[in-house]
């Protein structure tokens, strides 16, 4: 009797560890589109942040953002960001002399957590002198 009830003692024990949630990090973006809305070639670059928040339960990373071409360029924070913590990704657009118009471009970004990848959009609409 005792042998039986130590063996299904161990697989009740067994299946609750197999059941476990894994301990993950899960990244949030306050937002995931910004308007920098009309501006003059003029003005110089164009910058903003997107905040995020760690909602898991294990240090978040992000492994890269990359954009979609030459034009923009992100920085991000590199150090692991503990749960509950925050962290950001500044975009800096230069299209001067090359892209004047209406733009939208995007900013794939890689972490460890859930989800994996978020796609983040910068857009405006840039104006010459001339205009």
């Amino acid at each position: 009797m005792k042998r039986i009830f130590f063996v299904a003692l161990m697989l009740v024990a067994g299946m609750s560890l197999s059941f476990a949630q894994k301990k993950e990090a899960k990244i949030k973006f306050d937002k995931v589109l910004h308007d920098f809305g009309k501006f003059t070639d003029t003005d110089g670059e164009q910058t903003c942040v997107f905040s995020f928040v760690n909602e898991g339960d294990a240090p978040l990373i992000v492994n890269q953002a990359v954009a979609s071409c030459g034009c923009t360029v992100p920085s991000f924070t590199k150090t692991p960001i503990a749960p509950g913590e925050k962290g950001e990704i500044k975009v800096t657009y230069n299209g001067k002399n090359r892209f004047p118009g209406h733009f939208k471009k995007s900013i794939t970004v890689r972490t460890n957590g859930t989800p994996e990848m978020v796609r983040l959009y910068i857009e405006g609409v840039m104006e010459t002198e001339e205009q």
